[in-house]
C-alpha cells in the first residue's frame, strides 16, 4: 500500500497540481460554476412542470393541474430564459473569467466572447410550413443558444478572449485623456483589441464557410460535441473520470475542480439535454449525466464519504474519531465532507485509500448497470448539489421512488467498504498508543 502511495505522489501528484493551476481551466471551472443559478433556475422550472403532470397523469389531480396551469406557464417562459440560452450564458461568463485570470478587461472579455459565440452559429432556421421545409435567413434557431452551443462557447469564446487579451498584453489600445470617467476610460482602452479579436474570429468563420459551406458551430456540434457526449455514455469512461476525481482528491486536490471541464463539458451537456427532452414530453436519450455522480455515488462529498462518517459513529471506539464524525455529520448530510476529509484525516492517510477509491467505482458500477436495464430512470433534472441523499436523487430521476431505493443501497454498500477499514483504524491507533506507552515507560 505504502509503495502505491509513493507512486501515486510521484508521478500523480505533479500533474494534479498542473492541471489544477491552469488558468485556462481554472477559467472554465469558474464559468460552469458562476451559471449555477441559471442552472439550478431552469431545472426547477422543469421540476415544477413535471411535478404538475404527474399529479394530473398519475395521481387524477386534474383540478390542481388546471388550478396551477399559470404556474406551469410562468415555467416555461424560465426555461425559456435559462435553460434555452445555456451556451449565451457560459460564453459570457467563460470571457469574463478567462480575461480575469489574464488580467484584462473582464467586461470586454465577456462581450468578445459572446460576440464569438453568435459569429460562430448559423443565422438561418428552417421550419416546416404545410409539408414543406422554408429556411429563414438572418433568425436564430434558439437551439443554438442552448446545449448544443456549448462547445462552440467554449472553443470560439476561448479564441476571441485570448486575442483580444494578446492585443491588450501588446498594448494596441485607444488611451485618451486620462480626465475621462473610469467607464469611458476603460472602453476605449478596450476598444482596438476588442475589434480585432471580433474580426478575427470573424474571418475565422468566413473563411471555414467559403471553404465547406457550413457553419463552425454546426460542423462542431457534428464532429466533437455529439461523437463526445456519446463516449461520455461508455461505462469505461464514467468508471475512468470516477477514479480520477477520487485519486485527485485523496491527495487533497479537489478532483471535481480540476475535472470540472471534462465533466461539465460532457456529462452536463448531456444532463441539459436530458432536462430539456423532459420539458418537452420526449424520452430522455442520455443514461449518465452529471447529476448522476451525485445522486448514486458522491454522498456526502467525493467518496461517499458521508458512510464513513456513520461507520465512524456506528463501529468506532476511539473518542478522538467519533468526535470528528460528529462535528462533520451535519455538513455530510448536504454533501459537504472537507470536515471529514481533513479534519480525520482521508487525505494522504494509507488505512483510507482503498475504500476512498473503491467505494465510489462500486456505487457508479452498480447505478449504471441498474438505469442501463431500466430499473430506474435516469437523471433528468439538476438539483443543488446541497441537497442531501435520498432525496436529491427522487428529484433528480424526476420523482421516480426506484431512486430512493437505489440510493439507500449504494450507502449499504458503501457503508460495508468504509467499515472494516475504520476498525482496523482503531486497532492501528490503539497498537500506536501501547507503543509509544511502552516507550515512555522503558
Amino acid at each position: 500500500m505504502s509503495r502505491l502511495v509513493a507512486w501515486l505522489e510521484d508521478y500523480i501528484l505533479p500533474l494534479a497540481n498542473k492541471l489544477g493551476q491552469a488558468y485556462w481551466l481554472v477559467a472554465l471551472r469558474d464559468a460552469f460554476i458562476s451559471i449555477m443559478p441559471i442552472t439550478i433556475a431552469g431545472s426547477l422550472a422543469v421540476l415544477i412542470r413535471s411535478l404538475i403532470m404527474v399529479a394530473r397523469d398519475d395521481l387524477g389531480w386534474t383540478t390542481f393541474a388546471w388550478v396551477m396551469q399559470p404556474l406551469t406557464l410562468i415555467s416555461n417562459v424560465v426555461w425559456r430564459g435559462t435553460f434555452a440560452l445555456f451556451a449565451m450564458f457560459l460564453a459570457m461568463s467563460l470571457g469574463f473569467h478567462l480575461a480575469k485570470s489574464i488580467e484584462v478587461d473582464p467586461i470586454t472579455g465577456a462581450i468578445v466572447s459572446l460576440s464569438s459565440l453568435a459569429m460562430s452559429i448559423a443565422n438561418l432556421t428552417k421550419l416546416s410550413v404545410n409539408g414543406k421545409v422554408v429556411s429563414i435567413h438572418q433568425a436564430f434557431n434558439i437551439s443554438q443558444f442552448s446545449t448544443t452551443g456549448i462547445f462552440t462557447a467554449i472553443l470560439f469564446g476561448t479564441i476571441g478572449v485570448s486575442i483580444f487579451a494578446l492585443c491588450c498584453k501588446a498594448r494596441l489600445t485607444l488611451h485618451l485623456s486620462t480626465t475621462l470617467p473610469y467607464a469611458e476610460q476603460k472602453a476605449f482602452d478596450s476598444l482596438i483589441p476588442a475589434i480585432i479579436a471580433i474580426f478575427s474570429v470573424g474571418l475565422i468563420n468566413f473563411v471555414f464557410q467559403t471553404i465547406t459551406g457550413t457553419y463552425f458551430g454546426n460542423w462542431l456540434l457534428a464532429t466533437l460535441q455529439v461523437p463526445l457526449v456519446k463516449m461520455g455514455q461508455g461505462f469505461g469512461m464514467v468508471m475512468l473520470v470516477t477514479l480520477l476525481v477520487q485519486i485527485f482528491g485523496f491527495f487533497g486536490i479537489n478532483g471535481l475542480s480540476v475535472w470540472a471541464p471534462i465533466l461539465d463539458s460532457i456529462w452536463l451537456t448531456a444532463q441539459n439535454v436530458n432536462v430539456t427532452a423532459v420539458r418537452t414530453g420526449h424520452d430522455v436519450p442520455f443514461l449518465w449525466v452529471r447529476g448522476s455522480f451525485d445522486a448514486f455515488a458522491w454522498f456526502g462529498g467525493t467518496g461517499g464519504t458521508l458512510m464513513l462518517i456513520v461507520s465512524i459513529l456506528l463501529f468506532s471506539k476511539r473518542s478522538d474519531y467519533r468526535t470528528i464524525a460528529k462535528v462533520a455529520l451535519a455538513p455530510g448530510i448536504f454533501n459537504i465532507n472537507e470536515p471529514i476529509v481533513l479534519g480525520l484525516p482521508v487525505v494522504l492517510n494509507p488505512i483510507y485509500f482503498i475504500p476512498f477509491i473503491v467505494a465510489p467505482l462500486v456505487n457508479v458500477a452498480f447505478s449504471y448497470w441498474v438505469s442501463a436495464l431500466g430499473l430506474v430512470n435516469p437523471v433528468q433534472v439538476a438539483v443543488p448539489s446541497i441537497i442531501p441523499p435520498i432525496i436529491g436523487p427522487f428529484l433528480a430521476c424526476n420523482y421516480d421512488w426506484r431512486a430512493i431505493i437505489l440510493c439507500l443501497i449504494n450507502m449499504v454498500i458503501a457503508l460495508a467498504i468504509w467499515t472494516p477499514f475504520v476498525i482496523a483504524a482503531d486497532k492501528i491507533a490503539e497498537a500506536s498508543t501501547s507503543r509509544s506507552y511502552y516507550i515512555r515507560q522503558y
